[in-house]
C-alpha cells in the first residue's frame, strides 16, 4: 500500500459552527496540531441563528433534565468571565398568566434553578408587582403579577469568531469556504479531500477527525466518510422576528404561550426587539432555511398576546432561521426534545468522532470532553485549559467593560462614542489594534459606509476571515440592521477591490 500524501495534522475538524470552533481552539492549545474547515463562513447557519441566550434552559426542568440544565447553569458564570464584551448579564421577567402554568410551580421551579449551581454575577430570583415594576409598563393590565431571574446574552455569531481566532493563535490552521469533499482510511491515517469555493483542491492526513457539522453530521457521516447505518438525526427549525423597539428598560421577557411552550422579547441593538423562537419540525435534507409566515405569524400572535400595543407583521424588519440538529428520540413535541449533546465514535483506528445536538451554552464543556477523548486516543494527554482563560478581546482590565470603554472614550475625544461603544463590544481590549496609532478620525481609513472606516474592515478581513458584506454585517457584526438601503453592494465594492 503506498503511503499516503497532503498536508499532514494530529485533527482535522469538519464544520465552523460553535462546536468546531471551540473544539479546535481547546485542541490547538493542548498542543495538537489541527485544521479546521468549514464549507461557508464561520457561524453561517446554526451558531448565528440562535435566540443569543447563555441559559441553562429553565424550561427544561418540566422535562425532568437536571443534569443539563446543571451543565448549563456552571457554564453561564465561566463564559461572562471569559468575553464580557460579547456576553452580559441579563434579567427576564417571567408575567404570570394564571391560565397556564400555577404561580407556586413557576416559583418552585425559579429556586430551582437558583441552587442547581453556584452564581456569582447573577441575580437570584424574585417577585415582583408588575403594576409597579418598570418591565409591567408595556404589558396588558391583566399581568399584574411576574417573576424575574437572570441569566445571559451573547453575540452568538462572534463567540463562533472568537474561538476561531484562539485556536489560530494557538497554532490552528483556519480554512473557510473549504469544504471537505471525501475522507478515506489509510492504515491509522485519515486521507480528506478539500477543496475551496475557487475549485482549488488540498489533500490533508489527520490522525483524527471529528465531525462538527451541526445539522449535516448524519449526511457527513454516509456521504463523505462512508460510516453505513449513522443514526439519522431530528432536526428542528427555529425562526426569529425582529421589530422597533417594544420598550424602552433593561430587562427582558419570557412569555409562556397556550401551547406551553416559550418565547422571548429581548433588547436588541439598542433600538430593536428580538422575538423567538419557533420549535418546528424539519423532516427534509439540511439546508440554509428562512422563517415561514406561518412562523412570523406566531410569533407576533404570541407576543401581542402580553404586550399593550400588538406586534404586526408590518413592524417586522428582520428575521432569521437555522436549524438545530437534536438527538431523535420518540418525544412528539419538537420542543420537548433534549438539547444535550452525545458524542459518538464512529470509528477508533483512525478515530473519527461525532457530535450530536448540543447549545450554545455548553459549548466549551462539549469541546473540552471531544479533545479530553480524542488526545487519549492519540496518545497526547494534556488537561483542559479553557475554563480560566479569556477568549481573544476578554482580558479587559478587571474584567470591566463599561470602565474600560470609559476610558477609551476619554482617551479618543474624536471617535464618535456610538461607533467606540460598538466596536468594543465587538472586539473587546482588541480594538485598540484598529485604533492603534490613530489620532484623528481620519487616520482611520475612508468611511465605506455610515460608522464602517477602512482600518476596521482590513481588520476583519486579516484577522478576522470576512470575505463578504454579508459576512461583515450580518455576523461581524448587526450594522446591516441599521445601513440604508444598498449598503451591502457598497460594502462588496470596497470588498473585492481590496482583497488582501
Amino acid at each position: 500500500m503506498a503511503p499516503p500524501t497532503g498536508t499532514p495534522c494530529d485533527l482535522l475538524v469538519v464544520g465552523g459552527g460553535i462546536n468546531g470552533a471551540g473544539i479546535a481552539r481547546d485542541a490547538a492549545g493542548r498542543g495538537l496540531s489541527v485544521l479546521l474547515c468549514e464549507r461557508d463562513d464561520l457561524a453561517g447557519h446554526t451558531s448565528s441563528a440562535s435566540t443569543k441566550l447563555i441559559h441553562g434552559g429553565l424550561r427544561y426542568l418540566e422535562h425532568f433534565e437536571f443534569s443539563l440544565v446543571r451543565k448549563a447553569l456552571a457554564e453561564r458564570e465561566t463564559l461572562l468571565a471569559a468575553a464580557p464584551h460579547i456576553m452580559w448579564p441579563l434579567e427576564f421577567v417571567l408575567p404570570h398568566d394564571s391560565h397556564l402554568r400555577p404561580a407556586w410551580m413557576i416559583r418552585l421551579g425559579l429556586l430551582l434553578y437558583d441552587h442547581l449551581a453556584p452564581r456569582r454575577r447573577l441575580t437570584r430570583s424574585r417577585s415582583v408587582d408588575l403594576r409597579q415594576h418598570p418591565a409591567g409598563l408595556p404589558l396588558q393590565s391583566r399581568f399584574q403579577r411576574g417573576f424575574v431571574y437572570a441569566d445571559g446574552w451573547v453575540d452568538d455569531a462572534r463567540l463562533v469568531v472568537l474561538n476561531a481566532v484562539g485556536a489560530h493563535e494557538a497554532g490552528a490552521r483556519v480554512r473557510t469556504r473549504t469544504a471537505c469533499l471525501s475522507l478515506e482510511p489509510h492504515g491509522d491515517t485519515w486521507v480528506a479531500t478539500l477543496r475551496r469555493t475557487d475549485g482549488m483542491q488540498e489533500r490533508v492526513q489527520a490522525r483524527a477527525v471529528v465531525n462538527a457539522t451541526g445539522p449535516w453530521a448524519g449526511i457527513f457521516r454516509s456521504e463523505v466518510a462512508g460510516i453505513r447505518g449513522a443514526r439519522d438525526l431530528r432536526l428542528i427549525k427555529g425562526s426569529h422576528i425582529v421589530v422597533p423597539t417594544l420598550f424602552d428598560h433593561r430587562f427582558a421577557y419570557i412569555f409562556q404561550t397556550p401551547d406551553r411552550r416559550i418565547i422571548f422579547a429581548i433588547p436588541f441593538e439598542q433600538r430593536f426587539t428580538l422575538i423567538g423562537t419557533t420549535d418546528v419540525e424539519f423532516p427534509d435534507a439540511p439546508v440554509a432555511v428562512t422563517a415561514s409566515e406561518a412562523e412570523i405569524t406566531y410569533l407576533c400572535t404570541a407576543a401581542s398576546r402580553y404586550f399593550r400595543c400588538p406586534v404586526r407583521r408590518t413592524d417586522v424588519v428582520w428575521t432569521f432561521a437555522g436549524l438545530r440538529p437534536l438527538q431523535k428520540d420518540v418525544i412528539v413535541d419538537p420542543a420537548g426534545v433534549t438539547r444535550d449533546y452525545e458524542l459518538e465514535l464512529d470509528r477508533r483506528d483512525p478515530p473519527l468522532l461525532s457530535v450530536i445536538g448540543g447549545k450554545i451554552t455548553t459549548y466549551r464543556r462539549l469541546a473540552e470532553e471531544v479533545v479530553d477523548r480524542i488526545a487519549a486516543l492519540l496518545g497526547k494527554r494534556a488537561p483542559g485549559w479553557t475554563a480560566g482563560v479569556p477568549l481573544p478581546g476578554g482580558d479587559l482590565p478587571g474584567g470591566d467593560f463599561d470602565e474600560y470603554l470609559a476610558q477609551l472614550v476619554a482617551e479618543r475625544p474624536w471617535v464618535d462614542p456610538r461607533m467606540l461603544r460598538r466596536m468594543t463590544c465587538a472586539y473587546g481590549r482588541r480594538v485598540e489594534r484598529i485604533l492603534a496609532g490613530a489620532g484623528s478620525i481620519d487616520s482611520l481609513g475612508r468611511e465605506i459606509l455610515p460608522g464602517l472606516r477602512e482600518r476596521e474592515l482590513e481588520y476583519l478581513r486579516d484577522a478576522e476571515w470576512a470575505q463578504t458584506a454579508e459576512d461583515v454585517l450580518w455576523r461581524r457584526s448587526k450594522l446591516g440592521l441599521h445601513l440604508p438601503p444598498g449598503s451591502e453592494s457598497l460594502l462588496d465594492q470596497w470588498i473585492n477591490a481590496n482583497r488582501g
